[in-house]
């Protein structure tokens, strides 16, 4: 069962938009390899906002997320890639339709 999310806004740096969206879609990888992310998305909603949206059954599998490989590589290039630093909201499901 899916409890707990992810929402994080992105807003890339000026001329950095498609570094940053070739970096979204290469943590895929990343993201598939993680047993306790069920359900990972890398969304663009215009030309330099971005979201990560991501679910896990609980507290314990997100924490395991926030400290995995994926936000170690958003971090070390965040001062590159980013105009401001991410903006990480924790989320509680409410309903989830199964893959």
């Amino acid at each position: 069962m899916i409890t707990k999310g992810l929402v994080v806004k992105l807003t890339a740096k000026d001329g950095m938009q498609q570094e940053l969206a070739d970096f979204l879609a290469g943590a895929l990888p990343l993201a598939n390899d993680e047993a306790g992310t069920p359900i990972w998305l890398a969304l663009r909603t215009d030309d330099t906002t971005f979201w990560i949206v991501d679910a896990f059954p609980g507290d314990a599998e997100r924490d395991a997320h926030l400290g995995g490989p994926i936000a170690a590589a958003l971090m070390g290039n965040a001062d590159k890639l980013l105009a401001t630093g991410p903006e990480i909201m924790t989320a509680d499901v409410l309903g989830a339709k199964p893959a």
